[in-house]
């Protein structure tokens, strides 16, 4: 039977207040209107936003449902919509690309001015919610919330991929991976031959060695407390790791003795202002380029010697991995599907819907099993399943840089 115009009743996690966990409600909701669409969510990833905003870091209005990590099928479309169709496989997007704003039009900018990102205004672009529960309006995030069996996004919102692409895997595109794929293939443009240092080896860093490896840099060097690390890092790319638990001197002067005076490229992926320093000073002074991958939104103000950069150095940052979301999204998707890079390598375990806050638990304390939990279909009534993957966000420095993004399993019979 169509669902098409009607109430959709599903199961949503939802945030009814800051610093409480999540609790699986039966929500409602409302059909699409013109100009955005319904889509079923099959994956689902939890990233640090999700939790700074459980935090109270990133300010929102309550209730809300969260997640813009994902992947899923479009149920039905409102009037107007024409780049999607019921049926096609989607990805949300939590940068929408409208094509019209002055930074869509330019070519080295990503940030649509028509993003919640910003403002986190909790509605879609019409001002308006599509979520019902317990005769409460529930607000979105950050125009995705796809903690939920169901959600409705703007058509800028929302990018067509590959009918053939596993959606338990490619829901990385809607964050984790192009954030540190693009910091090196699109942000800093590694060259050919090249030497990089990544900062903090989860999932966003070891997506940056990915992006190096992709671009022909010639030495990759991982940099981490947590060793149990480096042998996944190694496998996808890095051709040596360190710890700076095992030198008496800065890490930044370890590198510079490493690779006879600075790397070419090196990426921050954890987002202290100790290891942004570092990251930016292990580049070579003439010409070296550091980008900022990790940052928290509660990040301090970072004091600096302006001689860092006035001999050459390049200060570089960006979101999402600079790529302009719906153009970009689903050309990743494509390569990955041609074998260019590998994703299942970021897998981790399963733990089911309903410990969804458990997950959130893993992400703080960055203990997960390295082995990868077996896939399993789940259907109508059982909840979804929850897939970790490894991800980078900022833990505490001196226990680990290990985090993990959960990925929840929501496939459900039509």
């Amino acid at each position: 039977m169509s669902t098409a115009g009607k109430v959709i009743k599903c199961k949503a996690a939802v945030l009814w207040e800051i610093k409480k966990p999540l609790s699986i409600e039966e929500v409602e909701v409302a059909p699409p209107k013109a100009h955005k669409v319904r889509m079923k969510i099959v994956a689902t990833g939890i990233c640090h936003s999700d939790d700074h905003v459980i935090a109270g870091t990133i300010t929102m209005p309550f209730p809300l449902i969260l997640g813009h990590e994902a992947a899923g099928i479009v149920e039905s479309i409102g009037e107007g919509v024409t780049t999607v169709k019921p049926g096609d496989k989607v990805i949300p997007l939590f940068i929408p690309q409208c094509g019209k704003c002055r930074t869509c039009k330019h070519p080295e900018s990503n940030i649509c001015l028509k993003n919640d990102i910003m403002s986190y205004k909790g509605t879609l672009l019409d001002g308006t919610t599509r979520f019902t529960c317990k005769g409460k309006p529930i607000f979105h995030f950050p125009g995705t919330s796809t903690f939920s069996q169901y959600t409705v996004v703007d058509e800028i919102s929302v990018a067509k991929i590959n009918a053939a692409a596993p959606l338990e895997k490619v829901c990385l595109m809607g964050c984790g991976f192009p954030t540190g794929y693009g910091s090196a293939v699109k942000v800093a443009k590694v060259t050919k031959g090249s030497t990089c240092a990544v900062f903090g080896l989860g999932g966003i860093g070891l997506s940056a060695v990915i992006g190096c490896k992709t671009a022909g840099a010639a030495r990759i060097i991982g940099v981490d407390i947590n060793k149990d690390k480096f042998a996944k890092a190694k496998e996808l790319g890095a051709t040596e790791c360190i710890s700076p638990q095992d030198y008496d001197k800065p890490i930044h002067e370890v590198l510079q003795d490493m690779t006879d005076g600075g790397v070419d490229f090196s990426f921050e992926v954890i987002g202290f202002l100790d290891t942004t320093v570092s990251s930016l000073l292990c580049c070579q002074k003439a010409y070296g380029v550091s980008v900022i991958v990790g940052v928290p939104p509660d990040s301090q103000s970072l004091s600096m010697n302006p001689m860092m950069l006035l001999t050459g150095r390049t200060w570089k940052g960006a979101i999402f991995g600079g790529f302009k979301s719906k153009d970009s999204v689903p050309k990743l998707v494509d390569d990955f599907m041609a074998k260019k890079f590998p994703l299942d390598s970021l897998i981790t375990n399963v733990l089911s819907f309903e410990k969804i806050n458990e997950g959130f638990d893993l992400l703080h304390s960055g203990n997960s099993p390295d082995q990868v939990g077996p896939k399993l279909t789940i259907f109508q009534p059982q909840l979804p399943d929850i897939w970790v993957y490894e991800h980078a966000s900022p833990t505490q420095l001196k226990s680990h840089f290990l985090t993990v993004t959960v990925l929840l399993n929501l496939l459900i019979e039509d």
